[in-house]
């Protein structure tokens, strides 16, 4: 069992591993952000550690991989329990669904850890919540979501109880997202002019992304602008075959596939619209980050997207696969200039008041302190700042 938190409250985060990609970002930014006076946050990733996992360990935190060897290792479970017991953890946050939600909660029962909580970031695949997931509910004691039609999206379709599921909204780091002057270096780089209109999609190459959609209104865009240009940033298992489908539509000449990006902020800054194109979200970091620098972004309403893009206010929605909407949204913001620059501002005082990093981190500094004094009678440290903000109960069903 844990000893008292005299010292910081051990909490591992499980992971499968850490690509570069939304959900990974937002965990690293948990990580870094925590306050080490009351947390001492690790990270277990089941697999490898990957490019964002590696980040981390070397900043110097405590990164574990390798505990589960292959699909069927049932081994990974006394690992974990063996992990959980010598490390003295008090809490565990299993991060999307799948295994390392499965495991990392049966391993925390067994072990004895006395705060089980699952976050999710999406409401369908890859985050879909399955049978064997389902048997350990009663076990957990928070299901934490991004946002409010989130919440109700775990309470109403995935059945959990409503007294468990909390929100907790995504957050990105206001001071590295800002405002900053078009970079001409970056267009010297992927070969675009001077005043080439720039639009751009930062997603993993997924399918439940979308970036056909993408693709697609790109050619219409094109039949009106015909100097655009549309940045990928961003990689995955479908670079290859998003290629193969730019060049079978006509419009590789104008599409720049960039790969994962470590100077985002910058190739953000070089855009005057962002899209998302996305089948199913819940509040994806990457229109927070792209509106966190000022620029509007046009997105498929799905998911809890609406509640960071305003129709009319932060940018336009469209209904999901709809082609010539998401066209006609992209030539009319890149056609007028003083429009995107307006929702683009709006954009920034929405995210910097609602969705900072630091509202996230006191998010999940509050539920994980009240959940294990709650449970063990145990204080922890005194806070280092301010007070926390307590994460949201999720809204009546």
């Amino acid at each position: 069992m844990p000893e008292p938190p005299a010292a910081p409250l051990p909490v591992l985060f499980v992971q499968t591993s850490m690509p570069v990609g939304g959900a990974e970002t937002l965990l690293v930014n948990l990580v870094r952000g925590m306050d080490r006076q009351r947390f001492a946050p690790e990270v277990v990733c089941l697999k490898e550690p990957g490019p964002l996992g590696e980040e981390l360990a070397a900043g110097g935190y405590t990164v574990h991989s390798h505990l589960l060897r292959s699909k069927w290792d049932l081994r990974v479970l006394p690992r974990l329990v063996r992990l959980l017991r010598e490390r003295r953890i008090g809490a565990v946050v299993t991060v999307g669904a799948g295994d390392k939600m499965f495991w990392g909660r049966l391993a925390a029962k067994i072990a004895g850890t006395p705060v089980v909580a699952s976050a999710l970031h999406s409401t369908g695949w890859p985050d879909g919540v399955g049978r064997l997931n389902r048997l350990l509910t009663p076990i957990t004691d928070a299901f934490i979501a991004v946002a409010e039609p989130h919440g109700r999206h775990m309470v109403e379709k995935e059945r959990f109880p409503q007294r468990k599921v909390r929100v907790i909204p995504n957050g990105v780091d206001t001071g590295r997202f800002a405002p900053l002057e078009g970079s001409m270096a970056i267009r010297q780089e992927i070969g675009v002019a001077p005043t080439a209109p720039l639009v751009g999609i930062l997603a993993a190459l997924r399918p439940e992304k979308n970036h056909e959609l993408y693709l697609d209104a790109a050619r219409r865009v094109l039949a009106e602008i015909p100097e655009a240009v549309f940045l990928v940033i961003g990689d995955g298992p479908r670079r290859e075959a998003l290629e193969r489908y730019a060049r079978e539509i006509g419009v590789e000449h104008a599409v720049r596939f960039l790969g994962n990006r470590s100077d985002v902020p910058e190739v953000l800054a070089a855009l005057e619209v962002v899209a998302l194109t996305s089948h199913n979200e819940a509040n994806p970091v990457s229109i927070l980050e792209a509106m966190s620098t000022g620029k509007p972004v046009v997105a498929t309403d799905v998911g809890s997207v609406h509640r960071s893009v305003i129709d009319g206010q932060t940018g336009w929605l469209v209904a999901p696969g709809d082609e010539c909407g998401l066209a006609k949204r992209l030539v009319e913001l890149l056609l007028d200039p003083v429009l995107a620059r307006q929702m683009g501002a709006a954009g920034r005082r929405h995210v910097a008041s609602r969705a900072s990093l630091g509202v996230m981190v006191r998010g999940y500094e509050r539920l994980l302190g009240e959940l294990y004094e709650s449970k063990t009678g145990r204080k922890l440290p005194q806070k280092a700042s301010a007070t926390a903000t307590r994460a949201e109960p999720a809204p009546q069903a």
